[in-house]
């Protein structure tokens, strides 16, 4: 049994495998271009390699969104391939999945009709209270069977007569929380129109930092920013960027995160929050902007 993913998306798929008996040894980190998407033709050779040395390709986890650069994945050419080779597709959108409620950021699922299963958190982006995760699957027949228990206790008449949904047969615990009612009352306060307000809001904001990174001389941008998530850098290299990181963090004024793209030391500015609004993002413009030209 093999996995894949991409080697910008993969720190939870090694959790993932190690839980699962699996093993690290059967995961494939697929190299990524550019724009830190994964790279089709590079996945193509893994499959085609393992399959020749008797391994059977099990999983390929595609990722709209990565946490570290928010690379979009080709959903498409990824899912010819795992269809071919007999894997199963799973989609991850943690965060950037919001983005589809908007249909001018659909494009980011372009592709997702070949995947067999899907997710992404609504606490990450959809203003709902951790934890929340929307789930799906093509063919729920498939899940339920793999993870399907009925000792005696469990057995009744409308499990029996299909009546209801079991939801215990779609995860890995038998209990489950209504994290489904939290979830309702966001979308039943905002309504779509609303949530599409706040989304078109957090990227335009973000499209506005980044535009400010792009004419600065100080200042780069480290990766595309499509969504609400700009990566950038101060030229003045790694030794600079922490510098500038460690600074911002301590004023108290504004929290960044940092991650490494290409080996070198990156800044992550991610808008998502209720309440943010422009005079935020130009003072953290302006923040940063003035700490960097006294570093």
């Amino acid at each position: 049994m093999t996995v894949y993913a991409s080697s910008q998306a993969h720190s939870s798929i090694e959790k993932a495998v190690t839980i699962a008996g699996i093993g690290r040894a059967n995961l494939r980190l697929v190299e990524v271009d550019e724009n830190f998407a994964m790279r089709p033709e590079v996945l193509a050779t893994r499959l085609r390699d393992d399959r020749a040395a008797g391994l059977k390709p099990t999983l390929v986890v595609a990722t709209v969104g990565t946490t570290s650069s928010n690379a979009l994945d080709p959903l498409g050419p990824i899912g010819r391939l795992a269809r071919e080779a007999g894997a199963w597709l799973h989609v991850d959108a943690a965060m950037s999945g919001t983005a589809a409620l908007c249909p001018e950021f659909r494009f980011i699922h372009a592709g997702l009709e070949a995947a067999d299963s899907y997710c992404f958190n609504p606490h990450k982006w959809m203003f709902t209270n951790f934890d929340c995760n929307a789930f799906f699957v093509a063919d729920r027949a498939a899940l339920i069977r793999a993870l399907s228990i009925l000792p005696e206790y469990l057995k009744n008449q409308a499990t029996a007569s299909g009546a209801v949904f079991d939801y215990r047969d779609w995860q890995v615990p038998l209990g489950r929380r209504f994290r489904a009612l939290k979830l309702w009352f966001v979308i039943r306060h905002y309504g779509v129109e609303g949530l599409r307000h706040h989304v078109r809001r957090h990227v335009a904001l973000a499209q506005w930092f980044a535009g400010k990174v792009r004419a600065s001389e100080r200042f780069e941008l480290a990766a595309p920013a499509p969504l609400n998530l700009v990566c950038f850098r101060h030229r003045g290299g790694d030794d600079a960027n922490r510098a500038l990181l460690d600074r911002v963090n301590q004023s108290g004024r504004i929290y960044l995160t940092h991650t490494l793209l290409d080996g070198r030391h990156t800044l992550r500015l991610s808008i998502g929050q209720t309440h943010t609004e422009a005079r935020h993002v130009e003072a953290a413009w302006t923040l940063l902007d003035d700490t960097a030209a006294r570093l």
